[in-house]
């Protein structure tokens, strides 16, 4: 589930009110969640307020930086994580038992490669990510709003794919994955017509699932009962 949302613009430049593509839940705290968010956010959580960071400083060194947007329950994002200990993740997600969960397991893990926000991501993008300083941005399987009327609530959108393009680095890829075929092909026609980026998959659609990419138990369920995973990768070229 994604944690962000759309702005739309007056033809001023104005913001109106926006568009959410989340769903705000109420949600139950586990112990160790609560744990996580007690002990694991004052070193390893990140403000909104605090605005643009230099996360060279954050993180005490220069390294390759994942952005992931709506984490979930934060099980791929630890396991990225913890297999890749020369590489930096910043994780962005609302529901506070997620970001519990994920904190609990940095500190479980002994992790120093992951920051997490909990608030909006697109806001965390624009206001808070210096351009150029992504090597890769994630986005997990965001709610499809599968219904026809709720299409415009789908993060996937124009604006998006924009600023994702302005905070990845020449050469850097947006990976995105779904299990909703018809937001798979709505994600495609999104990013061809989005100018800036080169479609990885050797025949212009989508890329076999990438071994970096934690399969989720939620995957595994639905693998077998027949229901298919798109993942697309996009790399900025300008």
């Amino acid at each position: 589930m994604t944690d962000t949302q759309q702005p739309e613009l007056t033809e001023d430049g104005r913001q109106r009110r926006t568009i959410k593509s989340f769903v705000m839940r109420a949600g139950r705290m586990t112990e160790g969640q609560q744990r996580g968010l007690d002990k694991g956010w004052p070193l390893f959580g990140l403000e909104l307020e605090d605005g643009l960071r230099d996360f060279d400083q954050v993180f005490g060194r220069s390294a390759p930086r994942t952005f992931e947007i709506g984490f979930g329950m934060g099980h791929s994002t630890l396991e990225m994580a913890a297999a890749a200990p020369e590489q930096d993740f910043i994780g962005v997600e609302v529901h506070k038992p997620g970001v519990g969960a994920l904190l609990n397991g940095v500190m479980a893990q002994n992790l120093s490669n992951l920051r997490v926000y909990s608030c909006d991501a697109l806001e965390v993008l624009r206001d808070c990510v210096a351009d150029a300083s992504l090597d890769r941005v994630l986005l997990f399987f965001p709610d499809p709003w599968h219904k026809s009327r709720h299409h415009k609530r789908r993060i996937v959108q124009p604006a998006f794919a924009e600023l994702v393009r302005r905070k990845l680095k020449i050469g850097g890829v947006l990976h995105m994955a779904t299990d909703w075929e018809n937001y798979a092909e709505h994600m495609l026609e999104v990013m061809n017509a989005a100018p800036g980026y080169r479609n990885l998959a050797v025949d212009g659609t989508y890329v076999p699932r990438p071994e970096e990419r934690p399969v989720t138990k939620f995957e595994r369920r639905g693998e077998r009962l027949g229901h298919g995973v798109w993942d697309l990768k996009f790399q900025r070229q300008a």
